[in-house]
């Protein structure tokens, strides 16, 4: 049987930008059907435009997307969402990106030609269109990382990860349902554990139209909650005790 592939992205009002990036994922679910099994996840973080009827109207057009549909909680819990939903369809291969326009498919197969051989693979943004600040953010976060895990990574929160179903399942368990970062956490917990993980040179290119909900202000906030959240986890990890 073919592997089965869910990608999921999260979208908030991406009323721009939802047509396109449905129509330019939805080609990679088509190619991977996985048997029939394989979906396209939009998880609607309680959008207040028009994403939500954009996307019912694109239902029939597009039968393997899967429109979920969530009260507001910000990026990470529409994540998570997204993760645990493809678990329990008992989704193969889980893919996450995001609904901005940032990343590009096509790039999508140099990652699924290696899934056999890695349980999780992470994009690496070498250049980013995002600008400096974020860019800046990025390493910032990485440093933490490297204090509190002993690990070095080049990029830990990129929204273009190919995972296998089963490293997400073990390591979604150690944060919570509203945790603001897991993809932070599904990187740095598979790189501490030591597992069979690589990191692929992406392209990143500036959100492609609406306005990112995430300010730098509340990337001030998120990191200070962060320090003390991943020295929790960590400590929850090295006990080997899932919440």
């Amino acid at each position: 049987m073919e592997d089965s592939l869910f990608i999921v992205i999260p979208a908030y009002n991406e009323s721009e930008n939802i047509r396109k990036t449905v129509a330019d994922w939805y080609q990679v679910i088509e190619a991977r059907g996985g048997s029939g099994r394989s979906r396209l996840v939009v998880v609607d973080d309680g959008s207040t435009d028009d994403t939500e009827q954009i996307l019912r109207e694109m239902k029939t057009q597009y039968p393997l997307m899967s429109v979920q549909r969530k009260p507001n909680g910000g990026h990470g819990s529409a994540v998570i969402y997204g993760y645990r939903y493809a678990l329990k369809q008992k989704a193969d291969y889980i893919f996450q990106t995001d609904s901005d326009g940032q990343t590009d498919p096509s790039e999508f197969e140099m990652f699924w030609k290696r899934r056999e051989r890695y349980d999780a693979l992470f994009g690496n943004r070498t250049k980013r269109g995002d600008g400096a600040a974020r860019a800046a953010a990025e390493r910032v976060l990485c440093a933490v990382l490297a204090v509190i895990f002993h690990i070095r990574i080049p990029d830990a929160n990129a929204p273009f990860r190919l995972m296998k179903a089963d490293y997400v399942r073990e390591y979604l368990s150690y944060f919570p349902a509203d945790y603001n970062l897991p993809n932070v956490m599904l990187t740095a917990l598979g790189v501490y554990a030591g597992r069979k993980v690589a990191f692929i040179p992406i392209s990143f290119r500036p959100r492609q139209g609406g306005v990112n909900s995430v300010n730098l202000k509340k990337i001030t906030k998120i990191g200070i909650r962060a320090l003390r959240d991943f020295r929790v986890i960590k400590k929850r990890f090295d006990g080997g005790a899932a919440k």
